[in-house]
């Protein structure tokens, strides 16, 4: 080769590696959780480095390991990981606001092949902040109600369609006497805000206004949505309802002692499966129903895939996200362990509904058009933020009067927001 030739090809080689471009021989690092997806993703490495000449190291760890490693590499200013999953109702906000993670936006605008619009609109609710694209979506998750066929047809109900037949439906089937519930679901502080949102959604009401920073859980479409949520899990619950997260209100349907429960989308495996419960070929899926000034429900990303904004190897970086958020990827994604991936289109193609139930399978795809992209106050101190607006529900669910308690948890909430602002 030529002087000239070698120095052109130097130039080049130079170029690509200051404007970020991916060269064949890169290799990135991914830093994933413990999860089917991630487990899916892995097996497709192979081919993805044999396409794109990009090698991936890839290491997995449990959900609170793999934020606090994050944490703790991008504060030290570390730039050796480059890509990475994340649950973003939980840390996006803090990515964002620390800017550890790219806008994802510039990567997405002019692909019309990668077909960005595709993913359902609460996906990008959870993942876009303020207009910053933290991550690409994943995996989703929405609220459904999983009731017993049998039950309802020896009532000679169907599945509710509003928040007025949930509650005739719920009163119609509940037999205390003979330990049949009529509704379960979450009434353990903290636990229960996240299905509650679909209820405060269907009352027309948001936990806060997030253009104005203003908290808005003592206001009229509040306190119905509070009053209503109590009244459902007194009147037609199990008992002991206060000590109940997802894993407690799943076991008594899954014993046969409740009509209906109803929670996320993502248990649809263990309600369904014959060694965890006893009505499992009588469980039906329905779509949550639609409330008094709203059919609203949240349709939340369960975990996405961002870029570090100290990478060094940004292109490669999104070729590897690219590669596995496509169509045909995503097909695979959900094919292989059968959850309920971001993208619209997989719901329409054959290939990706198959090992689904049909009920299911309508109940998310009629969902994904009405999403919304949270399921609890968005702001950094997430935790303590249900903590707070916890309180007067709890004293719904006892018949109480809650109405102080909304006030006082609406100013706390609120000095929560007041503190992101600065």
């Amino acid at each position: 080769m030529r002087k000239t030739e070698t120095r052109v090809l130097a130039l080049a080689l130079c170029a690509c590696l200051v404007s970020g471009m991916a060269v064949a021989g890169e290799t990135i690092r991914f830093i994933a959780s413990n999860s089917p997806v991630a487990d899916t993703i892995r097996t497709l490495l192979p081919q993805f480095e044999k396409d794109a000449g990009i090698k991936v190291e890839m290491e997995q760890l449990g959900n609170e390991q793999l934020s606090q490693k994050l944490t703790v590499e991008f504060a030290s200013g570390g730039s050796s990981i480059d890509v990475f999953m994340i649950r973003p109702l939980d840390e996006a906000r803090m990515l964002k606001r620390n800017k550890w993670c790219v806008d994802l936006n510039a990567f997405v605008k002019d692909d019309r092949e990668y077909d960005f619009a595709d993913f359902s609109e609460g996906s990008i609710q959870c993942t876009r902040i303020d207009g910053f694209q933290t991550a690409i979506p994943l995996i989703n998750e929405c609220q459904v109600v999983y009731y017993r066929k049998d039950v309802f047809e020896k009532a000679g109900v169907r599945p509710p369609k509003t928040f007025g037949e949930l509650e005739q439906v719920a009163k119609a089937v509940t037999d205390r006497n003979g330990e049949m519930y009529g509704f379960a679901s979450r009434g353990a502080r903290n636990a229960m805000i996240t299905q509650f949102s679909s209820y405060l959604y269907g009352f027309g009401g948001d936990f806060s206004d997030v253009d104005t920073g203003t908290a808005t859980m003592d206001t009229p479409e509040a306190h119905a949505a509070i009053e209503y949520y109590g009244r459902m899990l007194r009147e037609y619950g199990p008992d002991g309802v206060h000590n109940m997260s997802w894993p407690q209100a799943a076991a008594i349907f899954q014993q046969g002692k409740a009509a209906m429960y109803i929670d996320a989308s993502s248990q649809y495996p263990s309600m369904l499966d014959p060694t965890k419960s006893l009505v499992a070929d009588k469980t039906g899926v329905a779509m949550f129903p639609a409330g008094p000034k709203a059919h609203r429900v949240y349709d939340i990303t369960a975990w996405a895939i961002g870029i570090h904004s100290g990478s060094e190897n940004q292109d490669a970086a999104w070729k590897f996200i690219r590669y596995m958020t496509d169509k045909e990827r995503t097909l695979i994604l959900q094919g292989d362990f059968a959850n309920q991936c971001a993208r619209m289109s997989t719901y329409e193609n054959p290939e990706g509904v198959k090992k689904l139930p049909a009920d299911w399978v309508k109940a998310v795809g009629d969902t994904g058009p009405i999403g919304v992209g949270h399921d609890r106050p968005r702001l950094t101190a997430v935790a303590q933020a249900r903590d707070i607006l916890s309180e007067p529900i709890t004293l719904a669910i006892d018949g109480k009067d809650f109405t102080a308690a909304a006030k006082r948890a609406n100013q706390l909430f609120q000095e929560l927001l007041d503190k992101e602002k600065k």
